[in-house]
């Protein structure tokens, strides 16, 4: 009987597929991502896991810590745009659109005759189209070199006149001597700067021309420097104690002058060669003693320096 049975065969072992074959490093790989997205992250405060920043499963802390940074980045945004918008808003109210001049007296000015040169002075210089970075120095210079030296000074304080309108305010020289030549007047000041345009009122010493020169041919007389040296001896004569009240041109010269003070009896004779300064200190020092010494003279010389001579 045992002869008729059949001998059972053995179950054929599962044949490894060589081909198909992964190793352990392929299948940490192929099954990293989704173990990284199951486990990633900690819900307890206390327990930090790794690439937490990163993870998906968030702490209160970690999301208080995230909600702190947006905040902070939210209000690092903020300063910067008020501080834009702030700045923006400075620039807009400090621009100089409209230029409106004005005195600093009560006289009446053209305004129309230095609102454009002002206006290319800003144009030339445009880092000073704002009020705040204006330089008054600089823009006095610019007129007076530009056909307006009766300017004295523009004042520091440009003034907000509207919506990009600023007020410059001038100071004009003051004449102490007004020069006529022809239709032309000729007007200085006590430092010795002449001009054309006055807006004041006239000066009360009188240029005499006795030097038969026609007017039209008198642009030696009317030199800068002899307008200045006029100007200035007038300033310093001032300040010794004398009043300037006339000054003659004498015939056959055009370097010296005949000026007459208020309360003295003859003039003196200076020249354009010497320093105002020290001419008026020889002069106030002859006069002293000449009347001292009850002299009346015809006239006074202080062209020569450190000497002074009477006739």
């Amino acid at each position: 009987m045992g002869l008729l049975r059949k001998k059972a065969t053995p179950p054929a072992r599962r044949r490894v597929d060589e081909t198909t074959h992964q190793s352990d490093a392929e299948i940490s790989d192929r099954y990293a991502f989704r173990r990284n997205r199951t486990l990633t992250g900690s819900l307890v405060s206390h327990v930090e896991s790794a690439g937490e920043a990163s993870s998906e499963l968030r702490s209160d802390r970690l999301r208080s810590h995230d909600l702190h940074t947006h905040r902070k980045r939210l209000g690092l945004y903020l300063l910067v745009s008020v501080c834009a918008i702030g700045v923006l808003v400075w620039v807009i109210y400090q621009y100089i659109a409209d230029v409106r001049v004005s005195s600093d007296t009560s006289v009446v000015v053209n305004q129309s005759t230095y609102n454009q040169k002002i206006q290319d002075y800003l144009a030339a210089n445009p880092f000073q189209r704002l009020r705040a970075t204006v330089d008054t120095d600089s823009l006095a210079a610019y007129l007076q070199v530009r056909d307006s030296p009766e300017v004295a000074s523009v004042q520091s304080n440009v003034t907000p006149q509207g919506f990009a309108a600023a007020g410059f305010t001038l100071t004009f020289r003051h004449p102490v001597v007004v020069w006529k030549t022809g239709a032309t007047r000729l007007y200085v000041d006590d430092e010795g700067n002449a001009f054309s345009r006055n807006y004041y009122s006239e000066p009360t010493v009188e240029i005499v021309d006795q030097t038969g020169i026609q007017a039209e041919n008198n642009q030696v007389l009317a030199s800068e420097r002899f307008l200045s040296m006029i100007g200035k001896l007038i300033g310093r004569m001032k300040t010794q104690g004398y009043m300037i009240e006339r000054v003659i041109l004498p015939a056959d010269t055009t370097r010296q002058f005949l000026m007459s003070a208020k309360g003295l009896g003859y003039p003196i004779k200076f020249t354009i060669d010497r320093s105002a300064g020290e001419q008026a200190e020889d002069a106030a020092r002859a006069i002293t003693y000449l009347s001292g010494k009850s002299i009346t003279p015809e006239y006074l010389d202080v062209r020569v320096g450190g000497k002074a001579f009477y006739k």
